[in-house]
């Protein structure tokens, strides 16, 4: 028996993916729930040149899973590949500093590998990397491309904006690069990362290398723009000081930590939580249950900080998580816990109040949180005081946000005589006559039918809630 072609889905309902058009001959294109590649007759050839170098990559995880597909290319376009979906997007103002070093190391070490195979990156883009769990996959084969010896490293700049100079941000003045990345796609410019630079820098033949010169460069270059495009043009780097200067960036960034995200708020949560050991142990209790109960393919764990619940519910039954905390610190020891343990979770930083938007070209380029997919489970613990009496948010609308989530999940109440909750107000004093469990209860079940109820030692209680 022959077997059955799959269907070629009509043209016109493979729609062009929001953020695919910086390269006109390697459109990306969804359908159906597929990832497609439509290639240029000129992109095709190049994407034939370096196929055996790409194929290699992938047998090793590196690059995400291509093949030929039968559909019919769009108009102007002379090839169809089908790329494997992976299961979640994000991008790199999320990632904790850790993940975007891993990123920015995944890119320095394939790009590498392709200069001793005649192969260079067109680009340099942090956004052509995602992750699986915590670790890093290449996602844009049409960068391979022959290389011609002596040309310079085109993507260098874009390196700088996207990897390191957010990376520097932290290792060099602790600051975490989310906010000042979200607010600027394209990376942190060097010429701003150079104006908070101390003078002691220029003694530092890498700082000079990929941050002070640059940015010298980059002010020069504005002023005598003509002259300046000449000099690149005439300029060659041969291929041993290519390589060289990529092993130099992945020494170097391979060796950066971030500076101070060790004392953030709640990096340290786990050693100075304020419930006892009985609580601890019967909320482990319930996370176990409630993940062998359901058994989501995938769970968010929303304040996951250190990802120890987290842990628990992938040992029971959760087949994947996301994890997401504001606290750049908690963030770093999930990343830890999910790499030493060999967890199937993804941290990212996110904060509850303020979601990634929907942003970049026409608000669509890169997706806001929301439309990246809804989990099977969502868990929600010591978490939503920080909304309601942390961020003054009404508490039914906190309730409505969790349903929103996922349809089913694990929500803690933490009551006012609970002594995280009283440091909280201390200094903001109780305006909050409404923050009860009686309150929280009901504007639960407005929302959502709550199927258990589980009690820990000290006052802190559990709902189980499903839609």
């Amino acid at each position: 028996m022959q077997p059955t072609a799959r269907p070629r889905p009509p043209l016109d309902s493979a729609q062009r993916h929001p953020a695919s058009f910086r390269d006109p001959e390697a459109r990306v294109l969804v359908a159906d729930g597929r990832v497609l590649r439509a290639l240029s007759a000129e992109a095709a050839a190049r994407f034939d040149d370096v196929r055996e170098f790409i194929k290699e990559l992938e047998g090793e995880g590196l690059v995400v899973g291509s093949r030929e597909a039968p559909d019919t290319p769009p108009p102007g376009f002379a090839r169809m590949l089908e790329h494997d979906k992976l299961p979640f997007v994000s991008y790199p103002y999320e990632w904790p500093f850790a993940l975007l070093r891993r990123a920015a190391l995944l890119h320095l070490d394939i790009h590498r590998r392709a200069l001793e195979r005649g192969v260079t990156l067109a680009d340099a883009s942090a956004y052509n990397v995602q992750f699986r769990a915590t670790r890093p996959v290449f996602i844009d084969i049409a960068s391979f491309r022959p290389y011609d010896e002596g040309e310079l490293w085109a993507g260098h700049r874009q390196f700088c904006e996207q990897f390191l100079n957010p990376l520097l941000l932290a290792a060099q003045f602790g600051i975490a690069h989310h906010a000042w990345y979200r607010g600027s796609l394209e990376g942190i410019a060097t010429a701003a990362l150079a104006a908070l630079w101390p003078a002691r820098g220029w003694l530092s033949p890498r700082a000079l290398v990929h941050v002070l010169l640059p940015a010298g460069a980059e002010r020069a270059a504005a002023k005598r723009a003509e002259s300046a495009l000449r000099t690149v043009r005439r300029s060659r780097l041969p291929k041993a000081g290519y390589t060289a200067l990529l092993g130099q960036l992945r020494g170097w960034i391979a060796r950066l930590e971030p500076r101070g995200f060790s004392a953030t708020q709640w990096a340290g949560y786990a050693q100075a939580r304020s419930y006892s050991a009985d609580a601890l142990e019967a909320k482990r209790r319930v996370v176990a249950e409630f993940a062998a109960r359901h058994r989501p393919s995938v769970l968010w764990d929303l304040g996951c900080n250190d990802g120890e619940f987290t842990e628990v519910a992938l040992a029971n039954g959760a087949a994947s998580a996301i994890g997401f905390d504001a606290d750049p610190g908690a963030l770093e020891l999930a990343c830890e816990r999910a790499e030493r343990a060999g967890l199937a979770l993804l941290p990212l930083h996110q904060d509850a109040s303020n979601p990634s938007p929907a942003q970049g070209w026409l608000g669509r380029e890169r997706a806001a949180l929301a439309d990246r997919g809804r989990p099977d489970a969502v868990m929600a613990l010591a978490f939503e005081h920080h909304l309601a009496l942390g961020r003054n948010l009404p508490l039914g609308e906190v309730a409505a946000f969790l349903l929103a989530v996922a349809p089913r999940g694990l929500v803690e109440f933490v009551p006012k005589a609970d002594p995280t909750v009283q440091r909280m107000l201390a200094l903001k004093g109780d305006i909050f006559p409404d923050y009860s469990e009686a309150a929280f209860s009901a504007a639960l079940a407005a929302h959502a039918r709550i199927v258990r109820t589980d009690a820990l030692p000290g006052g802190r209680k559990l709902f189980w809630f499903e839609a």
